[in-house]
């Protein structure tokens, strides 16, 4: 093509597509790029994305394997930094911001903005971000519990000029990172991801180069264009209407027992969408909160679930309308705390749409899946050879929401993050004085369905030599049980145990920050399986039995989850059989009485607990009750908001 053409020229197909690809492998390539070249651990566990923008900010393209908390989000950022520095661009610059208040997510997300110049003029921006292990604050790893605003949860970064017409400014950057713990690790990502988006610009010097700037730039703009029309169209042939559900945060600490409501309204008229979260309520004394771009981040991420096949850059924003309530715990101001965001507020969202769009298009369906958490201890390392401060930052695998065709997937990375790796535990124990001592999957955390939840996983370790060591946790879902839909049953709350095996054994629960820990200390946490989706009682029981030969589910909870009595012949050889009679007694049985079940009363409930005479999940699927594991104690609110949240997904469609 010639060099010269005018930019109205609107594309060939053969061009269009062949520059629609380039876009993502650049953006893949400066993937690669971090990925190789990254100092910390998390950002290597592929805690990190890419994006390419135009100049007016736009996203033209993100990567292939971008987590999805950052889906959405890359946009905002490039077009931050244009608002504060406007003119004052230059070739050679490159920008630093992680302001959740400006479009980012939370503190952690760091993200590097290089605005790529051809022939003097600005035509793009290359972003990369990754997450940070540490950038400061009240704990290590920045998670505190306990702070209500962004001044204890680590340093805030606003659009900063880190590079200068080429010329590295050492100042800047080691004036922040001297407020991180490990900064020398900080300044290593840092490297790495402006290195990345250096490859980024030298990706699209060569295609402009080849294909002309005329030619190009007229790319940036059709491909987005391309993805507004298919969208447009996909949506156009869904029937128009209004559909709403409710999910929960587990609590605000300044209110104790009370579930905190998240509220999506899904609306379709058309060919657009739009989401309304009004109802959802106001900010919550912790860091649970998500600020206006991780809370479009969820939106976008929830809806991009149901349309796999259309690419994502701006294009997908345009017929996507989104209602964020000021002052919510979904669009929370300024100095608001949002760190734990992605445990809390982002996908009780991301969960909520994916429960409307399965209204929408149930043969996509798919019920709740784990939630996110993170544990993570700091303190000063002690082992031979080391001597330094270390950071042990880990995430958990566990189970999606059951299927409308097939059960959930066992042992995922969160919808948080899909992308994520799940850390080696050879790695971290290289890394820093903590071993793992189990990492395996939980039997009985599946939610129990037609087609059950993806299996939930156990993992758990102990301190070596080390000293002034702290732990922290951030999680969600003890109380807001991870639920099924269409009469599946959900999963098992979360929490963290200090000492587990000890005589003194401490239930930490889901958020907590600093606990002291000592050489030899242990701990173990459950993540939870997936909701089961459709009346388990409807599960073929071969498929039961399949599921306690592989220890899915244990021969107790195949007969009080699924009705199905199974008789174990030889553990050994796998060697079990259903027994058939006994199997539709106790389905029958079941039907009978599970209605009446879920209307016990509650203090009775409770007793029976303490009594041993029931278990944990017990009381969560036979008489919907939630209980304050520290104390063994009946939560009256949090259980009548449960129990009609279950009446909603799952009693209603019972026969």
């Amino acid at each position: 093509m010639n060099k010269t053409e005018s930019l109205d020229t609107r594309l060939d197909p053969v061009t269009f597509e062949v520059l629609k690809n380039a876009f993502v492998n650049l953006v893949d390539q400066m993937s690669e790029q971090i990925l190789r070249t990254c100092y910390s651990f998390v950002i290597y566990s592929r805690d990190f994305s890419s994006a390419i923008c135009d100049a007016e900010g736009n996203t033209i393209m993100q990567g292939t394997q971008d987590i999805s908390v950052h889906v959405g989000t890359l946009h905002l950022t490039a077009k931050a930094v244009l608002e504060d520095f406007g003119e004052d661009i230059h070739p050679g610059d490159v920008f630093l911001v992680n302001d959740p208040y400006r479009g980012g997510t939370h503190f952690c997300d760091v993200r590097v903005v290089r605005p790529v110049f051809y022939q003097g003029k600005l035509i793009s921006f290359m972003q990369c971000n990754g997450h940070w292990a540490d950038v400061g604050g009240s704990v290590p790893g920045s998670f505190n519990v306990q702070s209500k605003d962004h001044y204890g949860e680590g340093m805030r970064i606003p659009p900063v000029r880190i590079w200068s017409k080429g010329q590295y400014l050492k100042d800047v950057a080691n004036l922040m990172v001297a407020n991180m713990r490990v900064p020398e690790e900080r300044l290593g990502d840092l490297r790495s991801q402006a290195e990345a988006t250096k490859v980024g610009e030298q990706q699209l010097v060569r295609l402009i180069e080849k294909y002309g700037l005329s030619t190009v730039v007229t790319a940036f703009e059709e491909v987005q264009n391309y993805v507004e029309r298919l969208g447009r169209a996909r949506i156009e042939e869904l029937p128009d209407g209004t559909w709403e559900t409710t999910d929960y945060i587990d609590m605000d600490p300044e209110l104790g027992d009370q579930l905190i409501p998240i509220h999506v309204s899904l609306s379709i008229q058309g060919d657009e969408i739009f989401y309304d979260l009004r109802g959802s309520h106001s900010y919550v004394s912790t860091f649970l909160n998500s600020g206006f771009g991780a809370s479009f981040s969820a939106v976008i991420s929830g809806t991009k679930t149901f349309f796999p096949d259309i690419p994502l850059n701006s294009g997908f924003y345009r017929f996507v309308h989104v209602e964020l309530p000021e002052n919510s715990v979904v669009n929370a101001p300024h100095p608001v705390a949002v760190t734990g965001f992605c445990s809390g507020a982002y996908e009780k969202i991301m969960n909520a749409i994916f429960e409307l769009w399965s209204q929408v298009m149930p043969e996509r369906a798919i019920a709740c899946s784990f939630n996110l958490e993170y544990l993570l201890i700091g303190g000063s390392d002690r082992r031979d050879g080391y001597n330094n401060y270390f950071m042990w930052y880990d995430w958990m695998a566990g189970g999606h929401g059951g299927r409308s065709f097939k059960d959930g997937a066992n042992a995922m990375s969160p919808v948080f993050g899909v992308g994520l790796s799940i850390q080696p535990c050879e790695g971290q124990e290289r890394l820093s004085p903590v071993i793992t001592t189990h990492h395996e999957i939980v039997t009985d955390s599946a939610g129990p369905g037609k087609f059950r939840g993806g299996a939930g996983v156990r993992k758990g370790g102990t301190l070596t030599l080390c000293e002034d060591a702290v732990m922290s946790y951030c999680c969600d879902r003890s109380r807001s049980v991870t639920w099924g839909i269409n009469g599946g049953l959900p999963s098992q709350p979360h929490g963290a145990w200090l000492n587990p095996e000890s005589e003194d054994p401490h239930f930490l629960g889901t958020v907590f920050s600093n606990i002291p820990l000592q050489q030899g200390d242990s701990f173990d946490r459950p993540a939870a399986g997936g909701g089961g989706l459709g009346d388990s009682l409807e599960r073929d029981p071969q498929l039961v039995l399949e599921d306690v030969i592989d220890q899915y589910v244990s021969i107790e909870r195949a007969r009080k989850d699924y009705g199905v009595v199974i008789k174990e012949i030889d553990r050994e050889i796998d060697l079990f059989e259903i027994d058939e009679e006994a199997t539709v007694q106790e389905r029958d049985y079941i039907r009978a009485n599970r209605k009446q079940w879920m209307q016990t009363d509650i203090l009775l409930v409770q007793q029976k607990f303490k009594a041993g005479e029931i278990d944990e999940l017990d009381v969560i699927r036979r008489y919907g009750v939630i209980i304050d594991y520290t104390t063994g104690n009946v939560l009256p609110t949090s259980t009548e908001q449960y129990r009609n949240m279950l009446y909603k997904r799952t009693l209603q469609y019972w026969s």
